[in-house]
């Protein structure tokens, strides 16, 4: 038996100042640091990447085993072939987050639109999509990513993206269900369908506003668990080969021997990205989560 999924109390934000959801994200610190930080990272190496081109991730531009505190695109070192870490994070961050928006995207809207069709239209539809959920939810998520991207020598970034995402609906279709299993029995549902209107028209038109808040704490969450998926697999040699990802960062330093080396400024750098990286979506994963949930609104 399916174990059972505690329903949250979800209603749409409250307007501050008339401007709705978007007021209350304005007004949320954590919110605006969190993204503060994470649309500078990103223009940042958009940018970066954009003046330097490809030739700082050649090897034997610059002097290999280069320390922190050089001049130029050699700030933070290079590595034993005599490439530019700095060039690098410039590649390999927006990829990262290439695979967090794909996954999340994807992982999300499937979540989405299962669980409001389980949920609100029932009967064997119900039985049926909560069989496929409870199966993708048995289904050893790592193990199975691991077997596929093995099979799948030379993916690219965005195809293993997709992949990670097929694989990441199930926990926000269960979730979904649940919600609505119990906002269809609230009276503006009952309303709308004294009112005439279709089982889509209450889905989209009634359901999901009060859904969404919760849906983008979701994506969020769902952005930071691919990343994280995405650099396991790079750091087991099972990651893309074609494009540089912060995990593909930290399992080429591993490769060449950095620990070994002391080449601390090769395998730190990715690291320390990918903790600010998870900070500033953590922070983001808050402010949304306050605004879904009006206990935690009361709190602030």
């Amino acid at each position: 038996m399916a174990a059972t999924v505690p329903v949250l109390e979800l209603a749409p934000p409250p307007a501050v100042e008339g401007h709705g959801v978007l007021g209350i994200l304005l007004h949320n610190r954590k919110f605006l640091i969190g993204s503060t930080i994470f649309l500078v990272l990103l223009a940042v190496c958009l940018i970066g990447s954009q003046v330097t081109g490809p030739l700082p991730l050649r090897s034997g531009t610059f002097k290999p085993k280069l320390g922190i505190g050089g001049g130029g695109l050699t700030i933070l070192g290079t590595t034993s072939l005599g490439q530019s870490v700095l060039a690098q994070l410039f590649q390999a961050i927006p990829y990262s987050m290439l695979v967090g928006v794909v996954a999340a995207a994807i992982g999300t809207t499937l979540g989405a639109l299962v669980g409001l069709i389980s949920g609100y239209f029932g009967g064997k539809t119900d039985a049926g999509l909560r069989i496929l959920i409870d199966v993708f939810l048995s289904i050893p998520t790592l193990l199975f990513a691991i077997l596929l991207a093995s099979l799948l020598r030379g993916v690219t970034v965005p195809a293993l993206a997709v992949v990670i995402g097929i694989f990441a609906f199930a926990w926000p279709a269960r979730a979904v269900r649940a919600q609505v299993l119990s906002l269809k029995e609230r009276p503006f549902v009952q309303v709308a369908l004294l009112s005439g209107l279709s089982g889509w028209e209450i889905v989209w038109g009634e359901l999901m506003p009060h859904l969404s808040p919760w849906l983008g704490a979701n994506f969020v969450n769902a952005f930071i668990a691919a990343i994280l998926a995405e650099s396991g697999l790079a750091i087991l040699g099972l990651g893309s080969q074609q494009q540089m990802t912060l995990g593909q960062m930290i399992y080429w330093a591993l490769s060449y021997g950095a620990l070994l080396q002391n080449m601390w400024w090769w395998w730190a750098t990715p690291v320390l990205m990918l903790i600010v990286l998870f900070l500033s979506l953590y922070l983001v994963h808050v402010g949304l989560d306050e605004v879904s949930n009006p206990r935690l609104r009361g709190a602030q």
